[in-house]
């Protein structure tokens, strides 16, 4: 199964969570492919402009990572995903990161505006994570994220 990473990273900490379950799916193996959305001016202001959104055709299933932004989904992956094309039937996952212990704040309604936008698109929801940063169990986070996705996987 040919899987898409697809990621918005703006400290690096969601591109190192990706990374590494890029290198977990490889050993059950998958192909896995990174590919970052960027833009072009101020993701917390909401003045951007998407200057690489990728494209998800090619992949059997993909994989949206995102940090957590003012206790929401920070709204540079809310318009790329809200830009995207049918993604009838392609398991997704969801994974998200955030600096506050609690998944109540933002974590979860992250996740769930990332399922919904998917499911108005026809996708198949396997499961989600979420990575909390600031503390000492940013490892374990890590991990147990890392481990619950890949699972989701592991079937197909």
């Amino acid at each position: 199964m040919n899987i898409g990473i697809i990621v918005f990273s703006q400290s690096g900490h969601t591109l190192s969570v990706a990374e590494k379950l890029q290198e977990r799916l490889n050993q059950l193996s998958h192909p896995v492919q990174i590919d970052a959305i960027t833009i072009e001016g101020e993701a917390a202001q909401d003045k951007f402009q998407l200057t690489h959104q990728p494209n998800v055709s090619g992949y059997d299933a993909l994989i949206f990572a995102s940090p957590v932004q003012a206790f929401s989904l920070n709204p540079v992956m809310q318009a790329y995903l809200n830009g995207l094309p049918s993604l009838e039937n392609k398991p997704t996952a969801y994974l998200v990161t955030k600096q506050l212990p609690f998944n109540w704040t933002g974590g979860n309604r992250a996740i769930k505006t990332m399922q919904s936008i998917c499911q108005k698109k026809g996708a198949r929801i396997l499961g989600s994570a979420i990575v909390v940063w600031q503390d000492a169990r940013r490892d374990d986070t890590t991990e147990k994220a890392v481990t619950l996705l890949s699972q989701l996987f592991s079937d197909h």
